[in-house]
């Protein structure tokens, strides 16, 4: 009888862990502006009901930032935990800059590899961005299942698209209608999959990123929105919302809402000429390190266990996830991984009322910022010294700006003359992080173009 009842009780208690152990679902967009969702409160012209619905049951963050105001760097912090600029992913590896090495280092620990050695079944749904040669592919970064694409930007029509097809698992996947739906139905199905065990699921979609492209479906939702850019924007951020709702509705189904902390942030502020995405009363755009390039919105849910409605104004960076997801999980950070980012989860319950970080920290080539409680130091795309195209050359902050995000959200006063020593503090504390850092392994390609010249002369 004891024979027989040792095995029952084993798989008793091995059920019992896992369904302490709550599921992790992290969805990222791609290009959205900080003032786009209806949540940020800024615009109505689209409605996000599904995206609102997190900030409407967990918290927003009004001060959400990325570590990096580019696609693949972005991408490079989150999934390790840390500035990436600690190895030297400074940069996109592509369209330019690509070929062995040109990834994601091998040397660092993924968010993947981590909650998969703390038995969840991983999934990754959507863009890479993050390497093109195999070793760079998600199924040997820790995750069990994939399927999106390698590269930066794709066709949201075509299966082939050339140089990023989309992929399942490492083979051409079948033909869909539209992307964000593909994507957005393969993440439901392997919460479906997964559903009596814990799960980690990476939901990385490309829009609102160009190619401008939208299925009728979604066009005709918008047709008081004359400029036809605008227009097709409006359909793709439409589509993303339904796909995430759709994703959401599985975990309601599912009755694991309470079982689940939930991560919305985007890669980087909108690029607005581009695809007409708004950053709100931002400064800036993609690409800088103004607070409209590096400033996202930033949502967590996590139904019983942080306040529904909350808005947050203490800064926090897409770092934190990392930490934040694996403590939710039971694995407590070590030392020796040398995480930039801090776990949330303590702040997100109430139980700390401090600040997560003293301060903040971006390099972009020659731009650079620090975010110090209110006060932000800057040097972006047209400040004196820095060229809006350069990316090569030494980052530094002498002739750095100086803003009080508080009272100017916009940066629009510069207070570097009246404030001297606060100039002196936060570039002192912005050259100790530097020095930890490394140099970019790869530019662009036009700006190894103009490293060359420069050299030749």
């Amino acid at each position: 009888m004891k024979t027989l009842l040792l095995p029952l009780l084993l798989a008793s208690a091995l059920a019992a862990s896992a369904a302490s152990r709550p599921n992790v679902l992290v969805i990222l967009a791609d290009d959205l502006g900080y003032g786009e969702l209806g949540c940020q409160g800024f615009t109505k012209e689209i409605p996000t009901p599904h995206i609102d619905s997190i900030a409407k049951n967990g918290v927003r963050f009004t001060s959400g930032y990325v570590s990096g105001p580019y696609c693949s760097p972005t991408r490079a912090g989150f999934m390790t935990g840390r500035y990436q600029q600690r190895y030297g992913h400074e940069f996109n590896p592509g369209p330019g800059p690509s070929g062995p090495g040109i990834g994601l280092s091998l040397k660092e620990t993924t968010i993947g590899d981590r909650m998969k050695a703390a038995g969840y079944a991983t999934g990754w749904f959507g863009k890479s961005h993050l390497g093109y040669e195999p070793e760079f592919h998600p199924l040997k970064r820790g995750f069990d299942e994939f399927y999106g694409f390698l590269g930066g930007a794709r066709d949201y029509f075509v299966t082939a698209a050339v140089g990023s097809p989309m992929l399942r698992g490492t083979e051409l996947a079948g033909k869909f209608e539209y992307t964000t739906d593909a994507i957005g139905a393969e993440a439901v199905a392997f919460i479906d999959k997964h559903r009596s065990e814990p799960w980690f699921t990476y939901l990385a979609f490309n829009a609102v990123h160009s190619p401008m492209q939208a299925t009728e479906k979604y066009l005709s939702r918008f047709p008081n929105i004359t400029d036809k850019k605008r227009q097709t924007y409006a359909a793709m951020q439409s589509a993303m919302d339904d796909a995430i709702g759709a994703v959401l509705a599985k975990i309601r189904e599912q009755q694991q809402e309470e079982n689940t902390l939930i991560f919305f942030f985007t890669d980087n502020g909108g690029p607005t000429a581009n695809n007409s995405s708004g950053n709100g009363p931002l400064r800036g755009f993609k690409s800088q390190t103004w607070d409209g390039g590096i400033r996202v919105p930033f949502l967590v849910q996590w139904k019983g266990k942080i306040p529904a409605g909350k808005v947050d104004d203490r800064p926090v960076i897409q770092l934190d996830i990392f930490p934040t997801a694996l403590a939710a999980a039971g694995v407590p950070a070590k030392s020796e991984w040398k995480l930039d980012g801090v776990n949330l989860l303590p702040y997100l319950e109430g139980k700390r009322s401090g600040a997560p970080h003293e301060a903040l920290y971006w390099r972009f080539g020659q731009q650079v910022a620090i975010r110090m409680g209110d006060w932000k130091l800057v040097k972006g795309a047209g400040s004196a010294g820095v060229e809006a195209a350069e990316r090569t050359g030494k980052a530094g902050m002498a002739g750095a700006e100086l803003y009080n995000l508080a009272a100017d959200i916009g940066e629009k006063n510069n207070l570097a003359a009246q404030e001297p020593e606060k100039v002196k503090q936060l570039a002192a504390a912005w050259d100790k992080w530097n020095a930890d850092n490394v140099d970019a392994k790869w530019v662009p390609a036009r700006g190894a173009k103009k490293a060359a010249k420069k050299q030749a002369k």
